[in-house]
């Protein structure tokens, strides 16, 4: 019921702006379409062969009427994990949501649901790293403040499902247990978005970014 209150606030208190997004169905990309984007960027990024799109005084411009992004990312707010850098693309395409872990609550819920259902974005990816310090610091069993314990509260049970499939418990497989965690807790709490997403075609995507090579694994794929 909290979580329900909270995002119809946030859907209408971001909807009061009419310039915040200026999508709408035939303007944007398909989820396998931007998924493409997403892959060919990481490529160029892992060859380094980048273009560093839409960085121009002239896209700022158009920035001013508003955001119209093809992917919304929740990764983690490591500072070796950049995903504009990452997949090579530039302002006003991925609307992108952050914090220690890449950690799901009712804020991050709220912002997935205005990315899709206001902006009209098609594909999410919830991206897990390679050196996770939230992941390390949830494996170490050491919490340093209450706060930071929040975070490992919320990465605990990919240590459980690790557990109870009888995977190594390393900081590779709990950091993409984590990720899948995150997929279907969004699943299954968030059933307002679920609709949405079976009824316009959005698709949601795990990622895993390793950091020495800089490449992304989609672990679907």
């Amino acid at each position: 019921m909290k979580k329900t209150i909270f995002s119809l606030a946030l859907m209408l208190s971001l909807a009061i702006n009419a310039n915040t997004c200026f999508a709408n169905n035939s303007e944007n990309l398909s989820a396998q379409e931007a998924l493409s984007k997403l892959i060919q960027g990481n490529e160029r990024f892992v060859t380094l062969k980048e273009t560093h799109p839409d960085d121009t005084k002239q896209r700022r411009k158009e920035m001013m009427k508003g955001q119209h992004p093809f992917v919304v990312i929740l990764s983690c707010s490591d500072s070796r994990v950049p995903p504009e850098l990452i997949f090579d693309q530039g302002l006003g395409d991925i609307f992108e949501i952050r914090n220690a872990g890449n950690v799901l609550d009712e804020h991050v819920i709220g912002s997935i649901e205005y990315a899709v259902m206001h902006c009209g974005v098609k594909l999410i990816v919830i991206m897990g790293h390679q050196d996770c310090g939230a992941i390390a610091a949830t494996l170490s069993g050491k919490s340093e403040t209450k706060y930071i314990k929040s975070l490992e509260d919320s990465i605990q049970p990919a240590i459980e499902d690790c557990k109870k499939h009888g995977h190594e418990i390393n900081s590779d497989n709990v950091v993409k247990a984590h990720v899948i965690q995150d997929i279907e807790e969004l699943m299954t709490q968030d059933t307002d978005l679920v609709k949405y997403m079976k009824e316009n075609n959005v698709q949601i995507v795990p990622a895993y970014y390793h950091i020495d090579s800089g490449k992304v694994d989609f672990l679907n794929k």
